[in-house]
């Protein structure tokens, strides 16, 4: 019988370990899954992985030889369930690196209630994009258009200067900023402030 108690006991305490080990493998798991969303977000931030961009408070000014210069093309998109007119204001713009830019973007919403859209962006070739630094841009937030209002809509952004002596950048002369607004998922919330600038009917970009 004392063994039988004994290997009862280490049997209940085996249980309890297991217990314990999978409670928090369990609690791991459901931490982790609430992080995932922004640790991946910073990853892309810091690392520029599938072509996110950098952020920054403001330029730092054209330093390097004249010759280190970027032609980024501007494109744009929307998604099937948002009904938004949507285009880059100019087509390209050539960028000295450091050099602070500012495009601007138009949207027009063609329903008859207000939506509210958000931005996705990428930068290709996707090794450029931990080089392309934003300052301003209006996927930052959420945009809120009333029927028929039309916005244009600022990104103001810096070639990093690193990006013409990384030798896995250093050949790169053309890069394309696209973005694509989605509805976002309450499209009936109340109108919001944000740092497009109100204009007249939409126009086609340069």
């Amino acid at each position: 019988m004392p063994n039988q108690n004994m290997s009862d006991k280490r049997r209940q305490s085996r249980n309890l370990k297991t217990a314990v080990v999978l409670f928090g493998v369990v609690g791991g798991m459901v931490g982790l899954s609430f992080a995932a969303v922004p640790l991946y977000q910073l990853f892309c931030q810091v690392t520029g992985f599938g072509g996110t961009t950098g952020v920054a408070a403001a330029a730092p000014g054209a330093t390097g030889p004249e010759d280190q210069k970027v032609v980024v093309t501007f494109d744009s998109n929307v998604a099937r369930d948002l009904n938004w007119e949507f285009r880059p204001e100019q087509r390209r713009l050539t960028v000295r690196g450091g050099e602070g830019a500012l495009a601007f973007y138009s949207a027009k919403n063609d329903g008859t209630k207000p939506i509210t859209g958000t931005a996705s962006f990428n930068v290709t070739p996707y090794k450029a994009g931990i080089y392309f630094i934003k300052t301003e841009c209006f996927c930052f937030t959420e945009q809120t258009l009333q029927p028929g209002q039309q916005v244009d809509m600022p990104v103001q952004f810096y070639i990093d200067p690193d990006l013409f002596t990384d030798p896995d950048t250093k050949d790169v002369r053309d890069i394309v900023l696209s973005y694509t607004f989605h509805r976002a998922a309450d499209a009936a919330q109340p109108e919001q402030k944000t740092s497009a600038v109100a204009t007249g009917d939409a126009r086609p970009g340069g």
